[in-house]
């Protein structure tokens, strides 16, 4: 039987309903249960792959192609179950959905309206494309209270009496700040919340106190008394040095014995095996060692544009023992200031990430040239890769007028738009008046790589999936041409038409590493990317020498 949790916040955003619900899963895992994650997201895009970085974050890109939200980066993280297009939707996905069947007469002349045609289309969307799954945790975009999450939360509520409460649990999560002026956490906030959600119909299980003081015993019972649960269902969620100690945080604080023990599974349940999170949190508060990765970059002014990036480094750094210590930097300052580049001196990797658009482009070429030039190991994702090409083909071949279709007209385009390629037995096409939603080449692809090369060995593999979303393809027509002066195109699609990978031989560079699809996005801290693993290893011999 599958059993239903759904993930509600209050007082106010980002107090973590991504990460609570992942670390829950991850729990859950951890007692031999199969889990699967979804996001319900009230805003009306249908998706986010065309929302701005610095509104939305990263976006997070599944093998079967669909954009999503970036806490579904954190599920795959925490219990590396892949998710699918079917664990995001949206409210403009919901409404395109209902407006698309009443255009084709599916409801038989009904008037649509949010209740029930709106709310069973979610509903739907919740109970479909399930397997054997133990427990489906859904989580709630937005809090309580925001107008646009309405539908939503009449939805969760309206399944919690279809399924009931031995196949139903609602966990809300809120904030209990501490006022120092008062010298105590206010418990308020929290009792508004719950009181906003009951007036919705919905009565939480289990409350999840994001705090940064130990909840004392006494304000637990005052808590569970005002918002009508058990003090034991009072669970206190403090800050952490890691976001990987968070599972044995809750666990500590009984939320997964709380959680069984509310669908009667207490008894027939055994310890969790958490093993796999002691071993990470014992090598990330003890490492033998740091290393300081440049990350030059487009948005950089909110880091959550990067966010499985950061992970994914870190997740290199657990594999080596090692912190790795991060500086942000916008790479328009490398096109400003003669100077900045010094900035990269102490560094002991540069990456450079994905992007879209001219601006701060010039900047990355000169920090992919500053790395080739002084040895320092390069990593290119995306764009990074494709502005390495341009840099090697202007300074190393020779091209003047090496550029980018994506900024405009050039002379010599090594980065063009590519208007048809092949996913699995079908061909995709795109024009560059097309929507911009949805356009990209997007989802799960595979690679080809080539004997004797550096990549071949870090991945042990001749053949590899790797997740891609992008516009602009490395121009095929230079390959020759780029090869001539050493670059090797060690990566390419199978039908050898896309390039990759492309890399500098070990004889020329120490590690210099382009690729045009996002390892990132499959990176564990359990199961650190290939790549990411053997770049942090190489600026840990760089650390070394200076």
């Amino acid at each position: 039987m599958t059993r239903f949790i759904f993930i509600t916040g209050g007082v106010v955003s980002s107090l973590g309903k991504g990460l609570a619900s992942a670390a829950l899963g991850a729990l859950l895992q951890a007692r031999g249960y199969k889990v699967r994650l979804r996001k319900l997201d009230p805003y009306l895009n249908v998706d986010p792959g065309t929302m701005s970085p610095y509104q939305h974050g990263e976006v997070y890109v599944t093998d079967d192609g669909a954009e999503t939200d970036l806490d579904l980066g954190h599920y795959e993280r925490f219990t590396g179950v892949a998710a699918r297009r079917s664990d995001n939707v949206t409210t403009g996905q919901i409404y395109m959905d209902v407006i698309t069947r009443e255009r084709r007469g599916d409801y038989l002349g009904a008037t649509i309206q949010v209740i029930p045609h709106v709310t069973d289309a979610i509903k739907q969307f919740v109970r479909s494309d399930l397997e054997d799954e133990d427990f489906i945790l859904c989580e709630i975009g937005g809090t309580v209270g925001d107008i646009e999450a309405l539908p939503f939360l009449e939805a969760i509520r309206q399944l919690g009496n279809e399924l009931g409460r031995d196949s139903s649990m609602f966990l809300h999560l809120t904030l209990l700040p501490y006022i120092p002026t008062a010298g105590e956490l206010k418990t308020k906030p929290t009792q508004h919340s719950v009181k906003e959600l009951q007036s919705l119909g919905i009565q939480p299980d289990m409350l999840l106190c994001r705090s940064e003081r130990f909840i004392p015993a006494e304000q637990r019972r005052k808590i569970a008394m005002f918002c009508n649960i058990r003090p034991e269902n009072v669970i206190s969620a403090l800050d952490v040095p890691s976001i990987y100690e968070v599972p044995l945080s809750y666990h500590a604080e009984g939320m997964d014995t709380e959680v069984l023990r509310h669908f009667h599974m207490l008894e027939a349940d055994k310890a969790p095996n958490l093993e796999r999170w002691t071993d990470i949190h014992h090598t990330v508060m003890n490492p033998e060692g740091r290393v300081r990765i440049a990350v030059v970059g487009k948005y950089t002014s909110l880091l959550d544009s990067y966010k499985s990036l950061a992970e994914a480094l870190s997740h290199g750094g657990i594999a080596n023992g090692v912190k790795v210590e991060l500086e942000w930097i916008d790479s328009q300052i490398f096109e400003e200031e003669d100077t900045a580049l010094q900035s990269l001196e102490d560094v002991h990797g540069i990456l450079v990430p994905g992007g879209f658009g001219e601006r701060g482009s010039e900047g990355k070429i000169n920090a992919v040239k500053f790395a080739r030039e002084r040895q320092v190991p390069y990593f290119g994702i995306c764009f990074g890769m494709q502005m390495a090409c341009i840099e090697v083909a202007r300074n190393l071949a020779g091209v003047d007028g090496a550029g980018s279709t994506e900024f405009g007209p050039c002379q010599h385009p090594i980065v063009g738009l590519m208007t048809e390629w092949r996913k699995g037995n079908q061909t995709e096409t795109r024009s560059d008046d097309a929507d911009l939603g949805g356009t990209m080449r997007l989802g799960a692809f595979e690679c080809d790589l080539s004997d004797d090369t550096m990549v071949r060995e870090i991945y042990e593999d001749g053949r590899i999936s790797e997740r891609h979303r992008h516009r602009y393809e490395v121009n095929i027509n230079y390959k020759t041409q780029l090869e001539s002066v050493g670059l090797r195109f060690s990566g390419m699609s199978p039908d050898g038409v896309l390039p990759e990978i492309i890399e500098l031989p070990q004889g020329m560079h120490p590690w210099f590493v382009g690729v045009q699809f996002h390892p990132e996005l499959k990176s564990k801290p359990f199961d650190p990317h290939p790549l990411f693993k053997s770049f942090v290893a190489a600026a840990v011999k760089q650390s070394r020498l200076v």
